[in-house]
């Protein structure tokens, strides 16, 4: 009876495996892709022909022209690196942020711990977009200021994680006997107890990924994101919204980048939490 059931598990693992490599290389192609997206373009995003405006899908223009002649295809493929690198200087902002938070409440005792768990908590007593809504307007909209407000409401999901982990292995024999061998604070956390809690952290933070893109896009969508003629999709949706029932495929042009970029990290978020889960075997 053991033999089908090791093969079956040598099975998963395989198939883990191969999904792990296939969307790591997806995930990959659009962080790269994005970078180099200047040199990608077919035409210059930002050049304007009005005797071509709104042109339908053809050979020459894949996602057809904006009212101002641009060519879409370029425009979603210059506005890529905006959307995928504000959104991933956002999760590890947020992530490294929020893990310190947390590692230094569980660590600390019961007075910082209680304080910065209480701050959490005022961050969390308000509904999250709205309240990234209201930062994002006093600040003044901008990607800048955009990536802060989706921050300021990010963050504590991080500092429970980190917290919760570390309390698990603060009281373990081996960190007790690491503390009794020696080992300054900053060793302990640094050697110990980092690498312990980093599965479920990294875990958070990839399935974190496709949300802060969304809602990125969604603050620029209402304005309070990348500023026009900025080639963001959020905003690119904002600006032709009005051509939806005419021309839609202005539209929908930047929101199937996002579907797609979405998807993407989701699906690399989920195959590395079922590929670091114990009771996969590893």
């Amino acid at each position: 009876m053991k033999e089908p059931t090791v093969r079956i598990q040598n099975l998963h693992k395989n198939h883990l495996k191969t999904r792990l490599i296939i969307f790591g290389v997806l995930a990959l192609l659009l962080i790269v892709g994005s970078y180099f997206s200047e040199y990608l373009c077919p035409y210059d995003p930002y050049l304007q022909d009005l005797s071509n405006a709104k042109a339908p899908c053809s050979l020459a223009h894949p996602f057809g022209t904006d009212r101002f002649g641009r060519d879409m295809l370029s425009r979603v493929i210059v506005g890529s690196k905006t959307s995928i690198y504000s959104t991933l200087l956002l999760v590890a902002f947020i992530t490294v942020f929020g893990t310190a938070v947390g590692v230094v409440c569980a660590w600390s005792g019961k007075r910082v711990d209680a304080v910065l768990m209480r701050i959490s908590d005022m961050f969390l007593a308000f509904p999250g977009l709205v309240f990234a809504l209201a930062v994002a307007a006093v600040l003044g909209g901008g990607v800048q200021n955009a990536i802060i407000a989706l921050a300021a409401i990010s963050w504590p999901k991080y500092a429970r994680v980190a917290r919760s982990q570390t309390l698990a292995q603060k009281e373990t024999v081996y960190l007790r006997a690491a503390r009794l061998s020696g080992c300054s604070t900053w060793k302990l956390i640094y050697r110990h107890i980092l690498p312990n809690i980093f599965g479920p952290i990294l875990v958070t933070a990839m399935l974190d990924i496709g949300t802060m893109m969304m809602e990125l896009a969604g603050l620029s969508f209402l304005g309070l994101g990348a500023k026009p003629p900025v080639a963001e999709w959020g905003s690119m949706m904002s600006d032709t919204r009005n051509l939806l029932t005419t021309h839609p495929w202005v539209t929908l042009a930047p929101g199937f980048a996002i579907f797609v970029s979405v998807m993407v990290f989701n699906l690399l978020g989920d195959t590395v939490r079922d590929w670091l889960d114990p009771r996969n075997g590893r």
